[in-house]
């Protein structure tokens, strides 16, 4: 059954594939512009990898935990949602981050004296710190690891101790595959723009703020009352009809100047017409759907995209069973010290409400490119696994009062050396089929910052094109 659902401006609207927070964004930037949307989600629920679940008296995150404020233009939407009362920002004694170092978390120091200061560091690592803006930059083109960016600018103990951590708590990659180019460009700018790290840190400050942007590591944290969770259930209710639950767009045909739309919904399949279409879905998602738009379009190549597992373990005590004072934002582990986990958030400490009074809550992270296998394990083993940890880290004694574990058994996309084929295909493939549009954490980043001004930008890409597009009327 092919529909042609023009609305009352006699517009097309345009076809948005996932109900994530890209799509969601880009849904409502649209609407709010006038412009008709239908957003099919293949799965019973909005949010995509956002997931926050209320039981027991604990808040527990199985995604990402914060949004980082990193462009005004966030702010803008949580307010253009009327979500501004509901916002949540982290309690100001959050600030402390932990390292484990010699199998104790260590804090990050926050300050250049405390840098020169601390224990995490050997005077060897110290100074090649204060040497590397005299190292000479790389600029053959050639595209480098994060591993081998870091060993050349300071040294291998940096590389085990520091960045192979962060690897694992952005990413849940290997350094030594992700490119520094696709997955931290802006350190790649850095060299390129300044010869330096620690040059670009202090000029490329003042560029940010013309732009009225902020960088990640000082972007202000915030959630809401209820968890992350709320952000895309409201965008559904603003929405209202235009969100369809279980409907999974199984192939995308080009014709003349619209795109028809193939959907399987429990009804049976159905062919809508649209006048563009945003793919903000997984990757490995969007790979499964046919796409008909002339002679080599074919979406199968974002399959390729790897993907690992990772398991979140949601974990509650009694706050007189855990010896550490938790009183910060998290730790990060490096593979060197021989843990299970990836990391922990203190999550009750970051934000209110979190764990019932007199408790708290631990969210910890297994798997990844570091230890693929030991994602898929079951619940109990996750959290005698992570349990194991916590006891030795943060001198957890007895069981959890809280157990939650959530598997994600294709997480995060690898921005992996290479990756910028990928990304050389989505340009040519919206070059050659007009009305087609690629969004989301595949494409423009993978914190959920990045998500929503993915949204918020290929919105405005899709409307200038519908402007200066044939009108799509029936």
């Amino acid at each position: 059954m092919t529909l042609n659902q023009t609305n009352k401006s006699g517009l097309l609207p345009v076809a948005i594939v996932g109900g994530g927070i890209t799509g969601l964004t880009a849904a409502f930037e649209l609407h709010r512009h006038g412009v008709p949307v239908t957003v099919y989600e293949a799965s019973d629920r909005v949010g995509g990898a956002i997931r926050s679940v209320r039981a027991h008296g604990y808040l527990a995150e199985f995604g990402p935990n914060t949004i980082l404020e990193t462009s005004p233009r966030i702010a803008q939407l949580v307010h253009a949602v009327g979500l501004t009362h509901r916002r949540l920002d982290p309690d100001p004694r959050a600030k402390a981050r932990y390292l484990v170092r010699n199998r104790r978390p260590v804090p990050i120091p926050a300050s250049p004296l405390g840098f020169f200061t601390t224990p995490l560091f050997s005077w060897r690592a110290k100074w090649a710190v204060l040497r590397e803006p005299f190292v000479p930059p790389k600029r053959d083109g050639q595209e480098e690891s994060i591993a081998s960016f870091v060993r050349r600018r300071l040294n291998p103990e940096f590389l085990d101790h520091v960045i192979d951590a962060l690897v694992a708590g952005i990413y849940a990659g290997d350094p030594e595959r992700l490119s520094l180019q696709q997955a931290f460009p802006k350190l790649a700018a850095l060299e390129q723009e300044y010869g330096s790290l620690i040059r670009g840190q202090i000029f490329g400050a003042r560029a940010r703020k013309r732009r009225g942007e902020v960088a990640k590591d000082r972007a202000p944290k915030f959630s809401f009352d209820e968890g992350l969770q709320v952000l895309p259930d409201t965008l559904r209710e603003r929405l209202g009809a235009a969100v369809q639950l279980r409907s999974q767009v199984t192939r995308l045909l080009r014709t003349q100047n619209r795109w028809q739309v193939t959907v399987q919904t429990p009804a049976g399949e159905i062919c809508r017409e649209h006048a563009a279409v945003l793919l903000a879905a997984p990757a490995f998602k969007l790979a499964e759907i046919k796409l008909e738009a002339g002679a080599g379009t074919s979406l199968a190549f974002l399959g390729e995209i790897r993907y690992p597992p990772v398991s979140s373990v949601v974990l509650g005590f009694r706050r007189e069973d855990v010896e550490h004072p938790c009183e910060g934002f998290g730790m990060l582990i490096p593979r060197v010290e021989g843990f299970h986990i990836l990391g922990t958030i203190f999550s009750s400490s970051l934000f209110p409400n979190r764990a019932p009074a007199g408790h708290l809550t631990l969210t910890s992270y297994i798997g990844g490119e570091r230890q693929p296998e030991l994602a898929a394990r079951a619940s109990e083993e996750l959290y005698d696994l992570t349990c194991q940890d916590l006891r030795i880290l943060l001198g957890v004694r007895g069981r959890p009062t809280f157990c939650h574990h959530y598997y994600w058994p294709r997480a995060i996309p690898q921005y992996n050396l290479g990756y910028g084929r990928y990304r050389q295909r989505m340009e040519e493939l919206e070059g050659l089929c007009p009305g087609l549009f690629f969004g989301g954490h595949y494409r423009d980043g993978i914190s959920l910052s990045d998500s929503i001004l993915s949204g918020l930008r290929t919105a405005e890409r899709i409307t200038t094109f519908l402007t200066s597009a044939t009108p799509m009327t029936s």
